[in-house]
């Protein structure tokens, strides 16, 4: 077992260094499903939650799965305007923002909800998100949130491209202990039943961004995680579990002047360092 909590400090400087000669922010959380912490740095930092977001929201659509409140097998009509979450107003999504084509393609047909968080996981779709989206609400999102015993400062508070809401001021945040807290409570069975949890776990490690977290482990690693990117944001949380060890949780969260594929190379040093720490405690 791994005691202490592994020393950041010399990655630090590269890490968080910003191509527009400024220094950026990077916060990481790192622990076991029973909330030991492995490594920490400013982790309680808010970050502009990006594609992350997708991940509480999934949670919610199967909590509410379970409870009997939505059915996930139900086809729903797949359509690209939707209503704000400022009143009144509505707002209509752009094809060449997703990376999901399978859904826009379905547009003026269905498609089932438990297809749809699939691919707002597996894919990042955002469309395929705001379609589930419609249906769990924010304010399930929100009481997911708080039962897994995050923060009040990680929030879904609007849908992906909702203008007229962001303009309001509604933005979607997150930390680095919250998403690792979320992964630990999917990991651990705390908010989901045995079954819903472990096919809800199953999408994630389906998932076809592999560039952050999973490329600083070695590669039979079983790695479940959830990435979010946008211009100077780059973000992966995932659930590790080693043959070798027991599981984890991984959050690094970074805003950063720099291109998402160097992001993405310091977060591969992250997930590289916290295994390494792990495997010399074996």
């Amino acid at each position: 077992m791994i005691s202490g909590v592994l020393d950041l400090a010399p990655l630090l400087t590269e890490l968080r260094r910003d191509d527009y000669g400024g220094t950026g922010l990077v916060s990481i959380h790192a622990a076991t499903l029973d909330g030991r912490v492995l490594a920490a740095y400013d982790d309680d930092a808010v970050h502009f939650a990006a594609s992350t977001v997708k991940l509480p929201l999934a949670m919610a659509a199967y909590r509410l799965h379970e409870r009997g409140v939505l059915d996930l097998d139900a086809e729903v009509p797949v359509h690209d305007e939707f209503d704000s979450q400022v009143a009144g107003q509505r707002f209509v999504m752009d094809e060449g923002y997703d990376q999901d084509p399978p859904t826009w393609a379905q547009v003026g047909g269905t498609c089932t909800l438990r297809e749809l968080v699939r691919r707002a996981i597996v894919h990042s779709g955002n469309l395929a998100t705001n379609l589930v989206l419609e249906r769990v609400g924010v304010a399930a999102v929100a009481e997911l949130i708080a039962d897994a015993g995050c923060s009040p400062a990680t929030v879904m508070s609007r849908g992906i491209e909702d203008a007229p809401a962001r303009e309001a001021g509604l933005a979607n945040e997150a930390t680095a202990r919250d998403l690792s807290v979320l992964l630990a409570a999917l990991g651990n069975g705390a908010l989901l039943g045995v079954g819903p949890a472990k096919e809800l776990e199953a999408v994630l490690a389906q998932q076809t961004h592999r560039d952050g977290i999973p490329a600083g482990l070695p590669p039979s690693t079983y790695v479940a995680n959830k990435t979010g990117w946008i211009e100077d944001v780059t973000h992966d949380a995932a659930l590790v579990r080693p043959a070798w060890a027991e599981p984890f949780t991984l959050a690094v969260l970074t805003t950063l002047g720099v291109a998402t594929d160097e992001a993405n190379r310091r977060i591969a040093r992250v997930a590289r360092a916290v295994h390494g720490r792990l495997e010399a405690a074996q």
